[in-house]
């Protein structure tokens, strides 16, 4: 079981000075994450997405915090692959960059990105992407294997050119999908490559996509093989604030679930921008469960099938917020329901970068430890 860390760069006040204090925070954050044994930093990206996410250049973010840092993994959750966004041999060129100086750390994921709001800022139709996406995907591990690159594809053209450097890591790093609804988690697994499971989601639902996950990466086709180096690898999402106090730890924690909720619901699906209220948490839980009806009421309107990706953000992981133990017991369950990683998210809106330190030190000096311990009294046992 890995233990990681995943960013948004999710903000309530979106001042100047209020962004510039945010990543100056996420850096102090990681860097204790790695003194504390955190396994990897995760960046989203995402484009004109405010308050929900101002995490838009993670490969300048993930290069600072490569130099910053001497062990832990630098992970791209994930690379948006519209070409006029990323062009793939500017991503194969960057990957291959960091890997370098990082010293061989980089985890790469690929996506294309959630929102008509994104997709639009680049000239696109979100509709219409996943076959650009597809084609990128399949693209960037040859250009950073290959000596000389030429492709004349539907979307990408490339006349033939050397394409430099290439990665430290042979062939190349590993590689995983953003993976939300069933499709997804098929695409990924059919295809070879790791599953990255954005989405509150808890344990049993977890379950369910791992076997699906699992499933078609069994039977995958040798010719639907993304790159050169399979990487069987489910991460599962888990937002987490983890205090000696479990009741300020639930206060707190669905607090900051709330704001992401709403923030997410505002670009994803028009709903109003989201509001920092600071409630009880019994009273926090019923605000989502109330956005949660609104979200079922109104895909049901407008005849879309309702799906895990649609509401899992509103639902409460009970022991994720909460003590060491508590956490403990959650993540054991993630662990039973398939996961290899836990992707944690702490840096939500309205949660104070105190809490959010003191979390990453609770895990990482009480939480982390328990399994690796078990692992090796388990391996000792065999």
């Amino acid at each position: 079981m890995k233990f990681s860390i995943i960013y948004e760069a999710q903000m309530v006040d979106t001042s100047r000075e209020a962004e510039a204090r945010c990543f100056e925070e996420i850096v102090e954050q990681v860097m204790l994450a790695e003194e504390v044994g955190f396994d990897t930093i995760w960046a989203v990206e995402h484009t004109a997405l405010t308050q929900y996410a101002h995490m838009s250049a993670p490969e300048t973010f993930l290069a600072y915090i490569a130099g910053r840092t001497k062990t832990i993994g630098i992970g791209h959750g994930v690379v948006c692959l519209p070409p006029a966004m990323n062009h793939p041999v500017k991503v194969a060129e960057r990957i291959a960059t960091l890997d370098i100086l990082s010293g061989g750390r980089v985890h790469f994921g690929m996506g294309k990105g959630g929102t008509q709001q994104e997709a639009g800022t680049f000239g696109y139709d979100l509709a219409d992407l996943q076959p650009m996406i597809d084609e990128s995907m399949y693209l960037i591990p040859k250009i950073m294997v290959e000596d000389e690159i030429e492709h004349d594809g539907e979307y990408i053209k490339i006349p033939r050119r050397p394409i430099h450097p290439k990665p430290v890591q042979n062939p190349h790093p590993p590689l995983y999908y953003a993976c939300t609804r069933e499709a997804t988690l098929t695409l990924a697994g059919s295809r070879g490559i790791g599953a990255l499971v954005l989405g509150f989601s808890g344990p049993e639902e977890i379950a369910k996509k791992n076997k699906i996950y699992r499933e078609a990466f069994a039977n995958r086709k040798a010719e639907d093989q993304v790159g050169y180096r399979p990487t069987e690898h489910l991460a599962a999402f888990c937002a987490a604030c983890v205090l000696d106090d479990r009741d300020e730890a639930r206060r707190i924690g669905l607090r900051g679930q709330r704001f992401f909720a709403e923030a997410i619901a505002h670009w994803y699906q028009g709903g109003p921008k989201p509001t920092p209220v600071d409630l009880s948490a019994e009273e926090q839980e019923a605000a989502l469960g109330q956005s949660k009806e609104a979200i079922v009421t109104y895909l049901s309107e407008e005849k879309i099938e309702i799906g895990d990706e649609h509401t899992s953000n509103y639902a409460v992981a009970q022991d994720a917020y909460g003590t060491p133990e508590d956490c403990i017991r959650y993540v054991t369950r993630l662990r039973e329901a398939g996961a290899d990683e836990v992707l944690f998210l702490f840096q939500m809106g309205g949660i104070p970068h105190e809490t959010i330190m003191e979390t990453i030190r609770n895990i990482g000096e009480k939480v982390i430890p328990h399994f690796r311990e078990a692992n090796q009294e388990a391996i000792a046992a065999e």
